[in-house]
C-alpha cells in the first residue's frame, strides 16, 4: 500500500480552535485551557484512504497578529490547508476571507482549501450563520464543514474530505486528475514549537 505524506496547514484567528482540531484528530483529546500556539506545532496521523495511507504532516500556526508573517513558512508546499473560523465571533470570519486572498496570491496553485467553522456546539451564541459561510466555500470551490473540536463532530470528516480531494497518485508517482485549483484568479505524534 502506497503512502502519502500530505502537507496541511491550519490558518486563522487566535482562539478559533485549530490546536483544538488538530488534537483531536491527532490524539482524540480535549483540553479547555489549551495555550496559544507560538509560532507553529506540528503533529502527524497515518489514516488508509482507499489503497493509499495518507500521512498528514500537520502545521497548527499561531493565530496572533504578530506571528502572521510566519505564516507563509507553513503553507508553502502544503496539500491543504484549513482555514478555520469560531461560528461566534463574525470577525474571525472575515479574516478567513483575507487567508483565501493570501493563499491565492501565494499559496501553491493547486492547494485543497477546507473551510471550518469550529465551536458548532455554542450554535446559541452564533453570529455566523451556516449558510454564509457556506455559500461563500461554495464560491471558493473550497470544502465547507462545521466542527466541533470540544464534542468530535466533522473533525475526522475534514481530513476525509481532503483525503478525497487529493489526487491520486499513478505507478510512477505522479498525481494525475483533478485536484481543487485555488488559482491567482480575480496515530503517531510530535508536538514542536517554534
Amino acid at each position: 500500500m502506497a503512502l502519502r505524506e500530505l502537507k496541511v496547514c491550519l490558518l486563522g484567528d487566535t482562539g478559533v480552535g485549530k490546536s483544538s482540531i488538530v488534537w483531536r484528530f491527532v490524539e482524540d483529546s480535549f483540553d479547555p485551557n489549551i495555550n496559544p500556539t507560538i509560532g507553529a506545532s506540528f503533529m502527524t496521523k497515518t489514516v488508509q484512504y482507499q489503497n493509499e495511507l495518507h500521512k498528514f504532516l500537520i502545521w497548527d500556526t499561531a493565530g496572533q497578529e504578530r506571528f502572521r508573517a510566519l505564516a507563509p513558512m507553513y503553507y508553502r508546499g502544503s496539500a491543504a490547508a484549513i482555514i478555520v473560523y469560531d461560528i461566534t465571533k463574525e470577525e474571525s470570519f472575515q479574516t478567513l476571507k483575507n487567508w483565501v486572498k493570501e493563499l491565492r496570491q501565494h499559496g501553491p496553485p493547486n492547494i485543497v482549501v477546507a473551510i471550518a467553522g469550529n465551536k458548532c456546539d455554542l450554535s446559541d451564541a452564533r453570529e455566523v450563520p451556516e449558510k454564509d459561510a457556506k455559500d461563500y466555500a461554495d464560491s471558493i470551490h473550497a470544502i465547507f464543514v462545521e466542527t466541533s473540536a470540544k464534542n468530535a463532530i466533522n473533525i475526522n470528516e475534514v481530513f476525509i474530505e481532503i483525503s478525497k480531494r487529493i489526487p491520486v497518485a499513478d505507478a510512477a508517482g505522479g498525481t494525475p486528475g483533478k485536484a481543487f485549483k485555488l488559482g491567482r484568479q480575480a496515530s503517531e505524534s510530535r508536538r514542536t514549537c517554534c
